[in-house]
């Protein structure tokens, strides 16, 4: 069998840099983003007419992932069982290929302006095709093990300090924990399996993002996050420390405003 090479088309860019902060599904996100497509290749006609599609299918490459597995646990079965990679849209294959349906909000130029996606920064995009309602969408059809599994999304929701917090960290860095939080603790919240999870006196957990920590209980209704902190300490936040992630200026901000 013949081997093939593919080029990437272009790249996305994404307030999303990390594994552990992607969406399970773009649409299960909340969030926005930007495709650019290289210069010098003749792309710009063929953008042509693709502006009026509401929706449109990225083909991308898992650039992060580096091996393959032949079982994986999707998040919707946890560690009950493992379920065969083709079965799943899981990352790890054996072509690193992934495909995913996004909300196209505008094109300019070369850019194209997409939101509900879950594409980390810097994925490598390798083409681009139009979501048609009538030949992509078939809802009746059967599912496999998910039309056996329950889905056991849990609603997360945050105290009116937290959400301000959030919201100005948001405004100062781009970093959206609001939709971390959603997208990780919707499933198995005490869980640290893929995710920085730890649990804290009184039955109360924290879960970590980056450089940043937020605090939560499970009651009976959902999780419910209190709580947003650095993980710097204030001996680490003075002027002149070393800053590998370059974001201290963020948390020096935020303790500014939140003590």
């Amino acid at each position: 069998m013949d081997e093939y090479t593919f080029s990437p088309i272009g790249v996305a860019h994404s307030a999303n840099r990390y594994k552990f902060e992607a969406a399970r599904q773009g649409v299960y996100s909340c969030n926005t983003g930007r495709i650019e497509l290289f210069p010098g290749s003749g792309y710009e006609p063929a953008l042509e007419d693709l502006s009026g599609f509401e929706r449109i299918w990225v083909l991308f490459v898992f650039h992060l992932n580096r091996n393959w597995k032949p079982k994986v646990s999707p998040p919707l079965v946890g560690n009950k069982r493992r379920i065969g990679l083709f079965a799943t849209r899981s990352p790890h294959r054996p072509n690193p290929i992934g495909m995913s349906c996004v909300e196209l909000e505008k094109i300019e130029g070369l850019a194209l302006h997409i939101r509900n996606h879950d594409l980390l920064d810097g994925t490598p995009v390798l083409d681009l095709k139009p979501y048609i309602p009538c030949a992509d969408s078939f809802p009746d059809s059967k599912a496999g093990w998910r039309d056996r599994v329950r889905d056991t999304e849990i609603p997360v929701e945050f105290t009116t300090e937290t959400a301000r917090k959030m919201a100005f960290l948001y405004e100062i860095s781009g970093l959206d924990l609001m939709n971390f939080c959603r997208v990780q603790l919707a499933h198995e919240p005490a869980s640290n399996r893929r995710k920085r999870v730890g649990e804290l006196p009184g039955g109360e957990y924290e879960i970590g993002c980056r450089t940043w920590k937020a605090l939560y209980r499970i009651e009976k209704k959902g999780v419910v996050v209190f709580d947003l902190r650095s993980n710097y300490t204030a001996e680490e936040l003075k002027e002149g420390a070393p800053d590998r992630y370059n974001d201290k200026a963020f948390h020096r901000r935020f303790r500014e405003v939140f003590g």
